[in-house]
């Protein structure tokens, strides 16, 4: 624990905001708050999403989001390093492990060899006592035939009576919550430059763009808000990742589409348009 999930619960508490206070003005559901609390990330769809999760977090309640961002990530570090350890030490137990079974094996082999041995000694006789006992003649009495058959008949005619077993207590219907709906990214139509999509069904909107190649990236929301500050070629290898959440709308401005890659939400939209040089706009239906 680095103090991360402590610093934040106590700044909460203070401004008297429960969890589902928090989850209504960040608009971060209350199992995920918790988990940050706890420093329990297991939930999380990502990393990308558990660093724009404690940002958002940290501004509700008038913390650093830098200072926190980077408890988090000394965090990650320490326990990439516990990870590292025990790989390096997990081979060495198996050796020994490996080495300890080979010698007890080593030990137990000459008992079981005798132990096999008298098994084997012992099958032998007791074949050979069958073989012996089977040239004997067998005489058996087989009493009255009359008295025999009619024994048989009267047990042959007895029948067990039927029993009908019923159940004490109707099994109660299981009761099936419904599936929450996926969400559903649409392309809606293309104009000229423009292809244009709905984002529905999403508690968030985090959009990620990466590029294979050089290729001039530039993005807007409904204000005229310029998110890429400022607007530019990235290289091959880039990344830039955005929380446009509360924006009812983006334009994504792209130079070289076969060079770059559009995520939401961690889903790679795909083009509907095969040109070079086109806007990718996304409205967002946030049902909330």
């Amino acid at each position: 624990m680095t103090g991360l999930g402590d610093r934040l619960k106590e700044a909460r508490t203070t401004k008297g905001f429960t969890l589902d206070d928090l989850q209504s003005i960040t608009k971060i559901q209350k199992r995920y708050l918790s988990g940050i609390e706890n420093e329990d990330y297991s939930m999380m769809p990502g990393s990308f999403y558990v660093r724009a999760f404690i940002k958002q977090y940290a501004e509700a309640v008038d913390l650093d989001p830098d200072e926190m961002l980077s408890l988090y990530r000394e965090n990650a570090s320490t326990e990439k390093l516990d990870e590292e350890k025990q790989q390096h030490t997990t081979p060495a137990l198996n050796r020994r492990s490996i080495s300890r079974s080979n010698s007890r094996f080593s030990e137990l082999m000459p008992k079981i060899t005798a132990a096999l041995f008298i098994i084997v000694i012992i099958a032998v006789a007791y074949f050979l006592i069958l073989n012996t006992a089977s040239k004997k003649p067998i005489i058996e009495d087989v009493g009255d035939p009359d008295r025999i058959t009619m024994e048989d008949s009267d047990k042959s005619e007895v029948k067990p009576p039927d029993v009908e077993t019923e159940s004490d207590e109707e099994e109660e219907p299981e009761i099936v919550e419904p599936e929450k709906a996926l969400q559903t990214l649409t392309h809606v139509s293309i104009s000229g430059e423009d292809s244009n999509y709905t984002l529905a069904n999403a508690e968030q909107f985090l959009l990620e763009i990466r590029t294979t190649g050089d290729s001039w990236i530039g993005v807007l929301d409904e204000t005229r808000k310029e998110w890429m500050t400022p607007a530019r070629t990235m290289t091959s290898g880039g990344q830039v990742e955005f929380d446009v959440t509360a924006t009812e709308f983006v334009r994504i401005r792209v130079g070289r589409s076969e060079s770059t890659e559009i995520y939401v939400n961690g889903e790679l939209l795909e083009y509907a348009s095969d040109r070079i040089t086109q806007n990718i706009i996304i409205k967002y239906e946030n049902e909330q």
